[in-house]
């Protein structure tokens, strides 16, 4: 098992930055792909990025590309997503994710879920 708690989420203007970090316990976290979701409302659960166990693979939507940026510290159990230039069709809840790497990894990021999840914590981005 692995428990994710997302932290960093509130209220920003549009042009704004915010910085989402998720801690992870449980299972060796290195070995895992770790990843960041949305969902606004009406709409779909999207991954936005993900990026693998070694940090050296990656994945971002369209949406958010030159704009956001994952990263990971395998030494502190903790995932970020650095967020610029938001706009306000950035805002949703966001969670963390992860999964196995031999299950889930950036090249699959857009197109399969992973098995663990975070609780979400909400992004506002005001106009």
């Amino acid at each position: 098992q692995v428990q994710l708690v997302e932290s960093g989420g509130g209220l920003v203007q549009a042009g704004g930055s915010l910085r989402l970090s998720c801690a992870a316990s449980g299972r060796t976290f290195s070995r895992y792909t770790m990843g960041w979701f949305r969902q606004a409302p009406g709409k779909e659960r999207e991954c936005v990025a993900a990026i693998g166990w070694s940090g050296a693979s990656t994945y971002y939507a369209d949406s958010v590309k030159d704009r956001f940026t994952i990263s990971r510290d395998n030494a502190k159990n903790t995932m970020y997503l650095q967020m610029n230039s938001l706009k306000p069709e950035d805002t949703a809840i966001y969670y963390c994710a992860a999964d196995h790497f031999l299950t889930w990894s950036p090249l699959t990021a857009g197109r399969r879920m992973p098995g663990y999840w975070g609780q979400g914590t909400q992004v506002t981005v005001s106009s």
